[in-house]
Order: structure tokens, then C-alpha cells, then sequence
């Protein structure tokens, strides 16, 4: 059984990467490396470890998922929804996109200011904050962890699936495509800082990060630093105001760096509270799921 549980996990890890080789279709791709972290459990004891490679596997799947629609490029652009966030954002701004309002207000016409280099990199580190999170419970309050990594990697998840049923366009690109119009233009201040701070190895940092650049609707970025937020705050009151400190900070960078929508935060807030408010309702199932996995894994020791 460890044998098959450990083909099953080399299996899920290698369809990602082989899928435009030998022409997966993404269901499988997916079905395939979701089954990883399932089967790993079962190939290997419980232990931190463990539980740190599962956590990989699970991000390594919704990675895949993330990127699968940019593997035809022109297919997504032409699928893309570009317009209607443009709308119901200048309805929050009473006629002027919160992102114009803010860059006019803050930015400078020309050159960057410290504060949009924090900013950024509010924006950059979001990359280990989830992970980070999800760590720290691990090592100082394991008795939280499982609980909080299934509430953050849910949200991961379950975004992604909107990802391919609507995707929808940044601010940016409906600036590119004509759709913002606004003096002074909306300008991507993430992208001026990347290449004022790294330079030449800009382009090849955002080449390996940016595998869909059509994925703004919700914004995942700031659902799962709430996420994070909220089950920090279950923790304690310190890890709590760490933790909204920063999704409140990165929720002002996303808006102003001209990378989100408002309404692309609501909607991952949203989708924060739809989690938390299903929790109740799905403990039973996942416990059931848990206890399977659990006798598959004491059946494989055996």
C-alpha cells in the first residue's frame, strides 16, 4: 500500500509538469494532484514534516489550477472580463476608480516615494504570508494548526475555481486595453519599483511569478491575508493584530499599486466569511474524509 500511496504522490507532483507535453486535460491534471497530499498521509507517518509536505502538495495543486488558463494565452484573452469590475468600481468611487483617486492623491507624477516602496513590498513578502501563518501555528500553537491550514488552503482553492468560471482582468490591464480612462493614467507602481530595484533580473523574476496575469476576481492575495488574519486572531490577540495590520495594509497596496479592483477585495472577503460561515455545516464530512485517510494510513504501517 505504501508503494502505491508513494506512485500516487510522485503521479500528482509529475501531471503538472508533463500536462503540455502529453496533452492533459485539466480535470485530470487536477484530479491527479489533488490526490498527492491524500496519498502522502497515507505513505508516511504523521509529523510536522508530513504536515509541511502536505501543505506544499496541496499549494502545488492549486498552483497548476492557477496557471492552467494562461496555457493558451489568446484563448484567455479573448474569454477575459475586463469591463464590468471598471463599472461597479467607479460606483464605489462615486464615479472615479478608488485606484485613480488614490494614485492622483498619493503618487508622484514622475519617480516613486518610500511609501510605495513599502507598499510593494507589502505586496511581494504576501508570497510566504500564508505559508508563514500556517508555519507558525504549526511550531507554536499545533493545536490550531489543522483547523486554520484547511480554512487558508480552502480559500486558495475554492478562488481558483472562480478563476476559470470568470476570469477577470487587473486594473492595469483594463488601463492597457483602453477601458480606464483617467489624467493622470492609472500606472502598475509595482512594476516601476521592480525595475528601478531589481533591474536587469526584473523581467525573469516576473516571468516565473506572473503564470496568469488574468486571475483578479477575488482577489486572492487579500482573502487569504484575511484568512490568515482571522485564524491568527483566533490564536491570540497579538498574532490577531499582526496579522490584520498587515491584510489592511496590503489591501490599501493592492488598490493603490493599480494590481486590484475594490470590489475584487469585497469579493475575497467574501469568500473568506462563505468558509468560515460553511465550516460548521462540513465538519462532519471532513471528519469523515479524516478517518478514512487516518484507517488507510494505520492499514499502510501495519
Amino acid at each position: 500500500m505504501k508503494g502505491v500511496a508513494w506512485g500516487v504522490v510522485a503521479i500528482g507532483v509529475a501531471a503538472p509538469i508533463a500536462r503540455r507535453h502529453i496533452r492533459l486535460r485539466p480535470p485530470v491534471v487536477a484530479g491527479l494532484a489533488a490526490s498527492a497530499p491524500f496519498a502522502l498521509c497515507v505513505a508516511v507517518p504523521r509529523s510536522r514534516r508530513r504536515d509541511v509536505a502536505v501543505c506544499a502538495l496541496q499549494m502545488w495543486m492549486y498552483l497548476s489550477l492557477y496557471e492552467m488558463p494562461n496555457d493558451d494565452a489568446e484563448a484567455l484573452q479573448r474569454r477575459v472580463k475586463v469591463r464590468y469590475p471598471v463599472v461597479l468600481d467607479r460606483l464605489i468611487g462615486l464615479g472615479e476608480l478608488p485606484g485613480v483617486r488614490l494614485q492622483r492623491a498619493l503618487a508622484r507624477a514622475k519617480g516613486l516615494r518610500r511609501m510605495d516602496a513599502v507598499l510593494v513590498w507589502a505586496h511581494w513578502v504576501w508570497f510566504l504570508v500564508p505559508h508563514t501563518t500556517i508555519l507558525y501555528l504549526l511550531l507554536f500553537r499545533r493545536s490550531r494548526f489543522e483547523r486554520s491550514a484547511i480554512m487558508v488552503y480552502a480559500t486558495f482553492d475554492l478562488g481558483v475555481l472562480v478563476y476559470w468560471a470568470l476570469p477577470t482582468a487587473p486594473p492595469w490591464y483594463a488601463a492597457k486595453q483602453g477601458e480606464i480612462e483617467a489624467d493622470p493614467a492609472l500606472r502598475r507602481l509595482m512594476v516601476e519599483q521592480g525595475e528601478a530595484f531589481w533591474r536587469d533580473r526584473w523581467e525573469p523574476l516576473y516571468g516565473l511569478f506572473a503564470g496568469n496575469p488574468l486571475a483578479a476576481m477575488p482577489s486572492l492575495h487579500f482573502a487569504t491575508s484575511v484568512m490568515g488574519a482571522y485564524v491568527l486572531s483566533d490564536a491570540g490577540p497579538i498574532e490577531g493584530a499582526v496579522g490584520w495590520t498587515y491584510a489592511l495594509t496590503l489591501g490599501f497596496a493592492l488598490v493603490y499599486l493599480g494590481e486590484h479592483y475594490v470590489v475584487d477585495l469585497l469579493a475575497g472577503y467574501g469568500l473568506v466569511r462563505l468558509i468560515r460561515g460553511l465550516e460548521g455545516p462540513m465538519s462532519p464530512a471532513l471528519g469523515r474524509v479524516g478517518r478514512a485517510v487516518a484507517a488507510l494510513e494505520a492499514r499502510a504501517a501495519g
